[in-house]
């Protein structure tokens, strides 16, 4: 994934050959986020664009990274940072998964028609709904514009369904085929999961043909998405949504999270990368519903877990 990230940033920075480039992690990997402010500063630059690599806006883009920015921002002598909303949902991205579940589909060659084949989108899953129902919204603009049968949301943690029953739901539902899409900008352990909870549900149901697409990835859409996120700062284009953001609006079952401060909640994980041990309460992904909801990692009581 470090890798695969680190390919992207090389080429954005083909495309802004004006501009100096720099990039960092928030969590689990070197450079970090404030490396690449440091590189930027000492290079001289009097403005910084900052875009997140996040493909909806949870805590992360709207909390983590901010929270960095702006500690950053505030040392003597920093210049100022302007920071870009997440790619969210783009017309660009769409095309690179439609392409993607289009690959999965020739490369499994004939088999049942469209009708009879289910999509299932997996998103990360965050405890912002906002961010959640984005990516059921891309569910079902994949699911008509590629005409399948069914369209199924799932979510690798943190909220429900988790991906377990929800291909069961498909399996149950009848469709002789099912296309299984990580919404994910690169690989790492949570889309190895998906692939072996995919492979685990075709041993489970035999009568279910499971493909597993590719998920975005280094996509020249991807890159394209990026760039226009920078090139959208300065024309003011930049504001995330905040219509439906639990921070600012009584969101239904949040709403004691109206005003909350802009914290980050990664410091203790910020810059160990790979091979490295994590401090023992160091959790790097949540792969259950949230607390309170009654479904847990196979859609059974939380309680029988």
């Amino acid at each position: 994934a470090t890798r695969e990230f680190a390919a992207l940033v090389r080429a954005v920075a083909e495309r802004l050959p004006g501009h100096a480039v720099e990039s960092g992690f928030l969590e689990f990997a070197r450079p970090v986020i404030r490396d690449g402010l440091d590189a930027l500063r000492a290079a001289g630059v009097a403005r910084i664009l900052a875009a997140p690599g996040m493909l909806f806006a949870a805590g992360h883009a709207k909390n983590d990274i901010p929270s960095v920015l702006n500690a950053w921002a505030a040392e003597p002598g920093a210049p100022p940072v302007d920071y870009a909303r997440e790619l969210g949902i783009d017309l660009k991205l769409l095309r690179a998964a439609g392409e993607r579940v289009e690959s999965a589909l020739a490369a499994a060659g004939p088999g049942a028609p469209r009708d009879e084949t289910a999509l299932v989108v997996v998103g990360r899953g965050a405890s912002d709904p906002d961010a959640n129902a984005n990516v059921a919204k891309v569910t079902r603009l994949l699911w008509e514009g590629l005409g399948m049968g069914w369209g199924e949301t799932a979510y690798s943690g943190v909220t429900f369904p988790v991906v377990p029953p929800a291909l069961d739901h498909v399996a149950r539902l009848g469709y002789r085929r099912a296309v299984v899409l990580p919404w994910f900008l690169f690989t790492g352990v949570l889309v190895k999961r998906i692939y072996a909870q995919t492979d685990a549900a075709a041993a489970r149901h035999s009568e279910v043909e499971f493909l597993k697409a590719g998920y975005l990835g280094g996509h020249p859409l991807v890159v394209d998405t990026v760039v226009e996120r920078v090139t959208d700062i300065p024309r003011g284009d930049n504001a995330m949504n905040c219509r439906l953001c639990k921070y600012r609006e009584r969101m239904i079952g949040f709403e004691d999270e109206v005003g909350l401060p802009q914290r980050g909640h990664h410091h203790h994980v910020e810059g160990i990368g790979a091979g490295a041990a994590a401090p023992a309460h160091a959790h790097p992904h949540h792969p259950y519903p949230r607390a309170g909801h009654p479904l847990g990692p196979a859609g059974t009581r939380r309680g029988g877990r």
